[in-house]
């Protein structure tokens, strides 16, 4: 097994998300909004679009709201906001490398905000590429194996088409080629599997195993990140071990 991105299965397991739906759902309107610009609003003829258009039904976000996003970015309805996308790279406590998608209608403000929560929470900002290099753009499906066999669900998963794959608790979070994450997702729903979240990932060549003091800090400061209104993901090469896991688990 390669390097994987063990922050999305690490938030899986101890049940890190934004409890708040509604900003959950602000959040994909932006991605929505971006995705339509970037590629128009048909989601037969753009990608990203499709995927984010799976992803809000993901998270059972009402269709109404995701054709009012559409449209509006389209320029058919009003209050389509001046968006920019921007990355911030930086390192957390113990050296973790951190990477920090935005979109803000508000350049120096969004800055500002990410740089005080590095600052506050052990780590600090990085300079553009300082970190970027260590990861690599994949698609990534998270799947619950529940009682099933993880180590099975996850070769039924190479066998669709999947490169990679890594077992955490009772998750598999396989790798894919970016343009083969449809393929892979429908071939495992069609074979009933219990499908989390498909999206398209910065997975981290590496990964730095951090003991249980950095771990719970760099938790915390990924946490804060995410919590953010501008910030749409946060990618880390944070790793950590079972025992560790399971004390940070122990604590919720």
């Amino acid at each position: 097994m390669s390097g994987h991105s063990k922050w999305s299965s690490i938030k899986h397991q101890k049940g890190v998300a934004d409890a708040r739906r509604g900003q959950v759902f602000t959040k994909l309107t932006r991605e929505i909004m971006i995705a339509v610009r970037e590629g128009g609003d048909n989601p037969d003829s753009n990608f990203r679009l499709r995927l984010i258009i799976q992803k809000a039904r993901d998270a059972s976000m009402p269709m109404d709201n995701v054709d009012r996003a559409i449209k509006r970015a389209a320029g058919k309805l009003e209050g389509a906001a001046a968006l920019v996308e921007i990355t911030y790279e930086g390192y957390g406590p113990g050296g973790v490398a951190v990477l920090v998608q935005a979109v803000t209608d508000n350049r120096n403000r969004t800055l500002q905000e990410v740089r005080n929560v590095f600052s506050r929470g052990g780590g600090a900002m990085g300079d553009t590429g300082s970190v970027a290099w260590q990861f690599n753009l994949k698609g990534v499906i998270t799947i619950d194996a529940g009682d099933g066999d993880a180590e099975e669900i996850a070769l039924t998963a190479i066998d669709a088409g999947a490169e990679d794959f890594n077992v955490v608790g009772s998750c598999v979070e396989v790798n894919t080629d970016p343009k083969k994450i449809e393929a892979v997702r429908k071939s495992l729903e069609e074979q009933g599997m219990n499908i989390i979240s498909a999206e398209i990932s910065q997975v981290p060549e590496n990964t730095v195993e951090l003991d249980e003091k950095k771990a719970r800090q760099t938790l915390r400061l990924l946490e804060k990140l995410e919590s953010m209104d501008d910030i749409q993901q946060v990618y880390s090469n944070m790793d950590v071990s079972d025992e560790v896991m399971a004390q940070l688990k122990s604590e919720e």
